[in-house]
């Protein structure tokens, strides 16, 4: 583990320091997390004991090892351990405590080394976590706490943020402009900016009614089958979807997986519930076999249902995975780590992952936790019994297409056979006259060596044949060249029938594959172990599937292991119903904090991945378990938690910056005003797009392409390179897809594309992505300046100007270019500026003419209109401006 979680750790232990030098001070609550954290492994955990002294009980240390006492109660100078912490001693091969920890051992120990309860006769798995560590916020059942009285409106979210508010002596900020307000909901809703006709007609509707304009407006974004494709990046980010195999520098390509990230899509689109949602992705293929449905089903809906569920078991199938390259041991066990880390961080918002080879440093997590959650996958992740990547492809071929399938193929195969009975008749049309050229004493011979299987043939008939080469190279591979000798076209003749042969087989009913997690039926189940230190190479006692042992006393954590009413184990199954059945403490306020985050930039628990001891505690708990418990009780509706949401004053507030409210809070922890918001890369892409009038919005389907040009520039298009790997710069036109939006194009981990990495996309070479970072870097401000495809889009734009305003002066363009890019109108003084600013650009490209630019066409063949690239640099100036990058 790196330093990062020993920095944390010491910030809360100073904070504590400095505010307990009179408190008491016990061993469970102050002193057992600083212990757990640095000493368990060595003293104590998994049976080690160095120098015999264990350190998980006060006792013990009291009782001490070889040297003696570790601590003398009431004496910290007479403590050896206290000595060996101070000289940095100890602990052995890890940096030395920060000094607020030591001094509340010190103290501890100063005020007599008290523990807050008898202390447990032998410790067994009953007492592997304190009452403390099982208090812990996030692992209590989910409260519905009473909405607080509010001066708000109806909203229940106002009324936690306004009593917060209040409490800090804060209040709300006036609400947001109506295009503002429109523009925000627009990028949150559908990651595309509104139109100015859009615009408009909310700006009527919001000065007439403002909460009906924002209630229809959110329904209409809602509905838009672009919403899905906005969302669906939240859920792909930390299940951690690619398109590649990634883990080793071959990144083989998924050519199946963007059928998981339709259904993602699809699913969000109608609003799946959630609870249904992750059902699904766990156990898809489970789920299959209890509702019946199979691709043989009989009818159209229960087949689309089987593809539907298979599909969604792709989520089990995005870890990076090198079997495909590497079948070792090493690389499967990697690929099942990094699927329970996807697992464990999408669902539960811990780091789970870190109990894989010792029990959790900081939280009540058991290494035999982590195994537990392992064999709940294992039957159907076995890496002892390990299915590669081509191998796990489900077919969805129906009984009905493969007969229809073996049909055409017995036509083809008749094609076949004429094709080969023409191929050996021309075969002894040309040897025939081969053998003229011979002599005469040897043209029966020689036939008869041509004739003859060449393993066969005696060292004079290859004697023979050598002599005469034209009829010892004849084949049906060769006959275009006697067609040359001879003015014959059998070569084509032959070409033509098998090309007639393909075409009868290219109406075979296309198989369609889906990359898909599935248990084998009937098969004897693997049993998990523990391993030791995480070493897959020493197992240890074997583990039953199971839930975090830390919940048992709230709800049942055991899960079955073998389900006589399925096919397969069930386990997984059983864990997914187990983990949406609306009492799991972590499921619905992780997911709902999510959601929180993509609108707010900052979830009610910021650290999204991580609501453990080393993550952030809630600024709104209650806010946090209301949305939660409504969330489950509403049908487990993400649609209904957005509009909560997004309809709420706290959402509608003005991100106007104020003197008083910074001082009282700089990082508006308390929501006295709205966010701004960087766009995300895709979105970025995606509003590039639309305002240069580009976007193809066609849903789903195979990615877009990328490739690597001649330069090492990642950009979308077909790879050309030749059989050597070295790039031929050909173009091949991908007709219109370069234009579709981001979620489309091809994820692969070694290829990301370059807006995408500079704005903080992740490229998957980790398992999955809890949270993207928010970066201010100088080669953001270099991409936008000069890359190739922010050029390219600020000359569609300024043909789109061109097209929809033919015959106009330049002062309506500028105006049109200004609501298309921010939402609004320009004032006087804008409109001049960039008036005068094309007007110059215009003036320089007549005396300097250039031609317009393409990433990966051709470049134009003729310069182009200078009023068209004096319009251009100002598109390019209005679309790398913050006022296009960020969400007011």
């Amino acid at each position: 583990m790196n330093r990062t979680p020993l920095v944390i750790l010491a910030l809360a232990f100073a904070a504590l320091a400095a505010t307990t030098h009179a408190a008491a001070l016990t061993f469970e609550k102050d002193i057992r997390p600083i212990l757990k954290a640095q000493c368990f492994h060595c003293h104590g955990e998994d049976g080690e004991t160095k120098g015999e002294l264990d350190v998980r009980l006060a006792r013990f240390l009291l009782r001490g090892g070889e040297s003696g006492p570790a601590i003398v109660a009431g004496h910290p100078a007479k403590s050896h351990l206290l000595e060996l912490l101070k000289s940095g001693d100890m602990p052995k091969g890890k940096p030395a405590l920060p000094a607020a920890q030591i001094e509340v051992l010190e103290q501890w120990i100063a005020q007599g080394a008290k523990t807050a309860r008898p202390e447990p006769e032998q410790l067994g798995p009953e007492h592997a976590f304190t009452d403390e560590e099982r208090a812990w916020w996030s692992l209590q059942p989910i409260a519905h706490p009473a909405v607080p009285a509010s001066t708000a409106n109806t909203n229940p979210i106002d009324a936690f943020i306004e009593a917060k508010l209040r409490e800090h002596d804060l209040d709300f900020s006036p609400e947001a402009s109506a295009s503002t307000l429109i523009r925000r909901l627009s990028h949150d809703l559908t990651g595309l900016p509104p139109t100015p006709e859009e615009v408009a007609a909310f700006e009527k509707a919001f000065a007439a009614n403002p909460d009906a304009a924002v209630e229809q407006g959110v329904t209409k974004l809602l509905d838009s089958p672009h919403h899905g494709e906005r969302w669906a990046r939240m859920w792909l980010d930390v299940a951690g979807y690619a398109d590649s195999d990634g883990y080793s520098e071959k990144d083989p390509e998924r050519l199946h997986a963007f059928k998981y990230r339709d259904y993602v899509i699809d699913s969000l689109n109608r609003d799946k519930p959630f609870d249904a949602f992750v059902r699904e992705q766990l156990a898809g293929d489970e789920i299959a076999v209890q509702e019946g449905v199979e691709a043989n089903s009989p009818t159209e809906a229960q087949r689309a249902r089987y593809d539907e569920l298979l599909r969604a078991t792709g989520f089990l199938r995005m870890a990076p995975d090198g079997t495909g390259v590497t079948n070792t041991e090493e690389s499967r066990n990697a690929c099942v780590t990094d699927t329970l880390k996807i697992v464990s961080t999408a669902l539960y918002g811990l780091t789970i992952g870190c109990a894989q080879c010792h029990d959790h440093r900081y939280d009540p997590i058991s290494q035999v936790d982590y195994y537990r959650l392992r064999a709940v996958f294992e039957p159907a992740l076995d890496p002892k019994n390990w299915r590669n990547p081509n191998a796990r492809l489900v077919s969805l071929q129906t009984r009905e297409q493969r007969a229809e399938a073996d049909r055409i193929e017995v036509e083809a195969k008749k094609l076949d056979a004429a094709r080969t009975a023409q191929t050996d008749t021309f075969i002894t049309e040309v040897l025939e006259k081969e053998l003229l050229e011979a002599t005469e004493a040897e043209r029966d011979a020689l036939r008869t060596a041509y004739r003859t299987d060449a393993k066969k043939r005696t060292p004079q008939q290859v004697a023979l044949l050598k002599k005469y080469p034209r009829v010892n190279q004849l084949s049906a591979g060769s006959l275009y060249l006697y067609d040359r000798r001879y003015q014959t076209k059998h070569a084509d003749t032959l070409k033509k029938m098998a090309e007639d042969a393909a075409k009868v087989r290219a109406t075979k009913p296309k198989i369609e594959y889906v990359q898909a997690l599935t248990e084998p039926a009937g098969g004897v189940l693997p049993v998990t172990h523990l391993f030791h230190r995480g070493n897959f190479d020493q197992p240890k006692q074997a583990v039953p599937p199971g839930d975090l042992t830390v919940l048992a006393g709230i709800r049942p954590i055991d899960i079955p292991a073998n389900n006589d009413a399925v096919k397969t184990s069930g386990r997984r199954l059983a864990f997914a119903q187990s983990i949406t059945d609306g009492t799991h403490p972590l499921l619905a306020r992780v997911i709902v904090n999510r959601v929180w985050m993509q609108h707010f930039g900052r979830g009610l628990v910021a650290s999204v991945g991580d609501f453990g001891l080393l993550g952030q505690k809630p600024t709104h708990p209650e806010l946090l378990d209301w949305l939660a418990s409504e969330f489950a009780a509403q049908g487990w509706s993400l649609k209904k938690l957005h509009r909560w949401i997004v309809t709420s004053r706290t959402f509608r507030q003005s991100s106007r910056r104020d003197e008083d409210k910074e001082r009282a809070d700089p990082d508006n922890l308390w929501l006295a005003r709205m966010n701004l918001r960087r766009l995300e890369a895709e979105s970025l892409r995606d509003s590039l797009l639309a305002v240069c009038g580009k976007l193809n919005d066609h849903p789903g389907g195979p990615p877009v392409p990328v490739m690597f040009t001649e330069a090492g520039q990642v950009v979308l298009g077909i790879d050309t390179t030749d059989s050597a790997g070295r790039q031929t710069g050909k173009y091949v036109s991908l007709n219109g897809e370069e234009f579709r939006r981001s979620i489309y194009v091809q994820a692969r981990r070694s290829r990301p594309l370059e807006m995408f990495a500079a704005f903080d996309a992740p490229a998957m070479t980790e398992a999955n992505c809890d949270v993207r970072p928010v970066t201010t870097v100088s080669p953001q401000s270099l991409l936008l300046m000069n890359n190739g495809y922010m050029r390219e889009y600020a000359q569609y734009f300024a043909e789109r100007l061109e097209k929809e305003l033919p015959d106009s002066e330049l002062r309506p363009r500028v105006e049109r270019a200004f609501s298309l890019a921010f939402g609004r109108s320009p004032s006087m003084s804008e409109v001049e500026a960039a008036t005068t600013f094309v007007q110059e650009q215009t003036a320089h490209y007549t005396e300097h003419p250039a031609r317009l630019e393409y990433v990966t066409a051709p470049p134009a063949k003729q310069d182009a209109p200078a009023g068209l690239l004096g319009l251009a640099a100002l598109c390019h100036a209005l679309i790398s401006s913050n006022e296009f990058l960020y969400v007011d």
